[in-house]
């Protein structure tokens, strides 16, 4: 065959192969967001949506076990991947976001935060193997975990956090939020219980996820007072120009509308009363 034509022939391939991914780089910004596909990638994340960890109230405890983890992480000691579990609506994503940026604060430029969606989780043992040699400590965080009816992936995430042969990387540590305790509907494993030859077997297969994290906090929905603290720190780190006495009547008539007493709700009526009131709120 001509040189020529297999020369062209050679350069309209080259043309229409994709082009190689870039190295992947922990420079430049202080939190990601994982993209598998179509090529693997992480987008720096200019500014995250986060408040001061001293505006979460009502979770004292949680915030003092989350906080010393990510601490000791980002000190480059050893820590453990934790899940917090519980009530909707009551700063489980918010304390991780928080903790990652008072570790920064204290330690800067220790701690990359890396979001991974759920519907990516498949695609987790791939960016581990890109973190692992990476100089920087990272906190891999997952929002909202829960695994349905007849998904396999709850098999791949035990692989990863336990690490495999090669184990988890050093620099790696797994956050994850989830409204479940054991991060699978209640009917998914009572079905097992009835429908297994060994029962028990298959529940502990099904409940055993939730072990390989090192460090469980748990969430529950608050009472007034807590709620009432909620409100008057947020209308307080916002500049709210109103009366503590009408502030909390106003905030109690919010929760009759909306049916429920959370940070979440607390915050939402906050925003509720800076637009009111012409506060101007930053984005």
């Amino acid at each position: 065959m001509d040189q020529a034509l297999l020369k062209r022939i050679a350069e309209a391939l080259e043309r229409m192969a994709p082009p190689p991914a870039a190295p992947i780089r922990l420079a430049g910004a202080d939190a990601f967001v994982w993209h598998p596909a179509p090529l693997p990638r992480l987008v720096p994340v200019r500014r995250v949506s986060a408040v001061d960890i001293a505006l979460l109230q009502g979770v004292e405890q949680q915030k003092g076990l989350l906080l010393e983890n990510t601490l000791r992480f980002a000190r480059g000691l050893p820590a453990n991947n934790a899940m917090l579990w519980g009530a909707r609506g009551m700063g489980k994503s918010s304390l991780v976001k928080a903790a990652h940026a008072r570790a920064n604060a204290e330690i800067p430029g220790s701690l990359a935060l890396i979001e991974i969606a759920r519907e990516d989780i498949a695609t987790l043992p791939e960016l581990l193997e890109i973190l692992r040699d990476q100089p920087r400590r990272v906190l891999v965080f997952c929002d909202d975990l829960s695994f349905e009816r007849e998904d396999a992936d709850y098999k791949a995430l035990k692989s990863v956090l336990d690490g495999g042969i090669a184990g988890r990387p050093e620099n790696v540590v797994f956050y994850a939020t989830s409204n479940r305790r054991h991060l699978m509907p209640r009917d998914m494993i009572e079905n097992e219980q009835q429908r297994a030859i060994h029962a028990s077997e298959s529940v502990e297969e099904k409940v055993s996820l939730s072990d390989r994290f090192g460090l469980w906090i748990g969430f529950h929905n608050c009472d007034q007072p807590t709620y009432f603290a909620m409100v008057e720190g947020y209308a307080k780190a916002l500049g709210l120009p109103i009366e503590r006495e009408a502030l909390l009547a106003r905030a109690k008539e919010w929760t009759v509308t909306r049916g429920s007493r959370s940070g979440r709700v607390a915050w939402q009526f906050a925003l509720d009363m800076a637009g009111e009131l012409g506060v101007k709120v930053r984005a």
